[in-house]
């Protein structure tokens, strides 16, 4: 009885450990990691799970401004409000 070959798993598409360490690292970067985020969403020779994180980022990004910017505008509004003499 022949034993099944065990086929190996192609290693292309995988992002090694130091790829994603120097991908975090570079997104703490201020504007040039909101410039990559881009870069690495919508490059066509990035890698699938790359741009699948990055967008992703990218969207926890917009969720938060938008947040902010409702707070922003809630106080501000409060602060206008019961400063009036």
């Amino acid at each position: 009885m022949e034993q099944p070959q065990i086929q190996p798993r192609p290693t292309s598409n995988e992002v090694s450990f130091g790829e994603w360490f120097l991908t975090i690292f570079l997104t703490a970067i201020p504007l040039v990691g909101l410039v990559l985020l881009f870069v690495w969403a919508f490059g066509s020779t990035t890698n699938p799970s790359k741009a699948n994180w990055a967008k992703a980022s990218l969207a926890w990004a917009a969720i938060g401004i938008v947040i902010y910017l409702i707070i922003f505008v809630v106080i501000i509004g409060i602060v206008g409000t019961t400063s009036r003499y």
